[in-house]
């Protein structure tokens, strides 16, 4: 199983997905770092009457950076999670890879949970080298809000969508070939995506003066059942900002509009959410061992 693990990192490093992930975050932290800039800027030419209200402005400042950080942040990591391993099985049972290695003495359990530790240890050394590099400009411009707890769980939510994304897309690449597994990953991603949007929205609408939205929010919580990564980056976000802890001194679902947070997710969601992925990871094992190569 090392020798899997090892020969997927080498496969990751001589790919283009890798290359355009790596262009792909020069350019993202590029301009987040002007963009962190100007909003840190408006610190230093406000004035405050009190320790108070400055330290707000700091926390809605430093808020506003790591939202937009970890908004388009979290673009990158699906990216990475989902088309370095859409064609892993599929793509090379069809170049015969597959027929050759069966031959050896190698068990198909073995090769496939080498194949996803090698791609989720991939992910989340990346996520955490992102995760790191936007904490880093926000603090140099505005600070970082909450301490080392908040800090921990939301970086362990942060990588969770790396394995999430990986098993589904493993399984995905049992059943489909490469090009409709990569569609139907980016499909379900979008939904996912477009769900928590909506809940954004209908939240800060009163819904018992607007029925119609209700059936909206429904169909949005079934989109984060079915793809529960955008769900997982709200609670990141939760648990970074301490909303629940702040919530009657700052409003900041408000402030931070699209970009924040929409519904927290409960932690029986995060329970589901890692069954989820168990779940996916079981079927994959199962539909590899019947898939006939």
């Amino acid at each position: 199983m090392i020798t899997i693990i090892g020969s997927t990192w080498k496969e990751l490093l001589r790919k283009r997905v890798m290359l355009l992930t790596l262009l792909m975050t020069v350019i993202f932290l590029f301009a987040f770092w002007f963009v962190a800039k100007t909003i840190g800027a408006s610190l230093h030419e406000s004035h405050f009457s009190s320790d108070i209200q400055h330290m707000i402005a700091v926390y809605e400042r430093s808020a506003m950076i790591l939202s937009l950080g970890f908004f388009f942040g979290s673009f990158v990591i699906a990216f990475l999670s989902i088309f370095s391993s859409f064609s892993v099985i599929a793509g090379e049972a069809e170049q015969g890879v597959l027929q050759a290695l069966m031959t050896r003495p190698l068990s198909r359990l073995s090769w496939y949970m080498g194949r996803w530790i090698g791609f989720v240890s991939w992910g989340i050394g990346y996520a955490a080298l992102l995760f790191i590099s936007i904490l880093l400009v926000s603090w140099a411009h505005a600070g970082i809000p909450g301490d080392i707890v908040s800090l921990t769980r939301s970086f362990a939510l942060f990588i969770f969508v790396v394995p999430l994304l990986v098993s589904l897309s493993m399984l995905g690449s049992c059943h489909f070939s490469s090009t409709g597994n990569g569609v139907l990953m980016t499909m379900l991603y979008g939904a996912g995506w477009l769900g928590g949007m909506i809940e954004k929205v209908a939240g800060s609408i009163q819904i018992d003066q607007n029925i119609a939205i209700k059936p909206l929010l429904t169909i949005a919580g079934i989109m984060s059942l079915v793809m529960p990564a955008d769900s997982l980056q709200n609670r990141m976000q939760a648990e970074l900002f301490a909303v629940n802890e702040l919530q009657g001194l700052v409003n900041i679902r408000s402030l931070l509009g699209f970009f924040g947070v929409g519904q927290v997710p409960s932690n029986a969601f995060l329970m589901y959410s890692a069954g989820y992925v168990l779940f996916m990871l079981l079927l994959g094992l199962w539909s590899f061992r019947r898939k006939d190569l």
